[in-house]
């Protein structure tokens, strides 16, 4: 599996385009806005999948578009976010353009498997950005998408609608659970590792 990492949009949403060369299969995880460089890198490839960490329009608005071109690819999100497909006051857009005018393909919950070419995510419920957080799990390569949950050396922000800070450190003490070597790929800026989290982050430190 390659992946591609491509933030994107006005807030820098990390958009991560995941393919396999054997199967010539995508997924793309959060498209925030439509991309001309991420479709150029789609090309010779069959999207399965637009996994979405939460629904916030800075994570989702690139969907209509990727599905335009792809419409047999399913859109991914936790029950608990879809209506943000829908709904600019849930997804924060406000006035800030249309709503993605899209439905969920495949309604999340909690343990949900998805299988991309040799390669399972399992979704983990990890709410308190959103009431439908999630991260994408891959324990055979050791990965994290972690959306808007866990970013390197802090936490997403918990005072949105929807937003409980109870919640987050609960879903930061799931997190922490995981093997220091597990890379986590979050929602905006660089990279990080469980291990260094459990190091330097203060709020898992405080777990």
């Amino acid at each position: 599996m390659n992946m591609q990492c491509f933030p994107l949009g006005d807030y820098g949403a990390n958009c991560y385009l995941l393919t396999d060369d054997v199967s010539k299969t995508a997924a793309v995880i959060d498209p925030g806005v439509s991309s001309d460089e991420l479709n150029d890198a789609l090309l010779g490839f069959d999207l399965k999948y637009i996994l979405l960490t939460h629904g916030h329009f800075d994570h989702i608005f690139g969907c209509k578009s990727l599905k335009e071109i792809y419409p047999q690819a399913e859109i991914c999100i936790h029950s608990d976010d879809e209506k943000c497909l829908i709904d600019n006051k849930i997804n924060l857009a406000g006035d800030y353009e249309a709503t993605p005018g899209v439905t969920a393909d495949k309604v999340l919950k909690n343990g949900d498997i998805i299988k991309f070419a040799d390669t399972e995510f399992f979704v983990l419920s990890t709410p308190g950005h959103s009431l439908g957080s999630v991260c994408y799990v891959d324990t055979k390569n050791k990965l994290i998408f972690s959306g808007d949950t866990l970013f390197c050396l802090t936490v997403g922000r918990t005072d949105f609608a929807g937003g409980n800070f109870d919640d987050m450190m609960a879903s930061i003490k799931k997190l922490s659970e995981f093997d220091d070597e597990y890379s986590v790929y979050p929602g905006h800026n660089r990279a990080t590792t469980i291990g260094f989290e459990r190091k330097r982050n203060r709020y898992m430190r405080k777990l």
